[in-house]
C-alpha cells in the first residue's frame, strides 16, 4: 500500500492524502491502522456504511480492479511465436485515444 500511495495519484486522492509534497504513511503506520480496524472489528462496519452511501446515490459496488495501463517502450513487432501477427493485437501511441 505504501508503494501504491507513492506511485498512484488515484490512491492518494481516494485516501484524501493530497499531492506529492504531503507526507504519506509508511508501511508500519498502515499496518498498525489495519490491525486497529481488525481488533475493533470496524472494517465490516465501514464497508456497510460505504455500501449504504453508494446505494443512496444509486450506485452499487460489486467488485473492482485497479489496472496500471501505463504505456511503456517496447519493440514494435506484434508477431507471436509462430511468426504471424496476432489479430487481437493493436498498436497504441501515448497521448492518443
Amino acid at each position: 500500500m505504501e508503494e501504491a500511495l507513492h506511485d498512484m495519484p488515484l490512491f492518494r486522492d481516494f485516501a484524501g492524502l493530497g499531492g506529492w509534497d504531503d507526507r504519506l504513511p509508511d508501511e508500519s503506520t498502515i499496518l498498525r491502522f489495519r490491525h486497529a480496524l481488525e481488533k475493533h472489528r470496524l472494517a465490516e462496519q465501514i464497508l456497510v456504511t460505504i455500501n449504504t452511501l453508494l446505494r443512496e446515490r444509486g450506485l452499487m459496488l460489486k467488485c473492482g480492479t485497479v489496472v496500471d495501463a501505463t504505456l511503456i517502450a517496447a519493440p514494435s513487432s506484434t508477431r507471436n511465436a509462430s511468426g504471424e501477427r496476432d489479430p487481437e493485437m493493436k498498436q497504441s501511441k501515448k497521448g492518443r485515444q
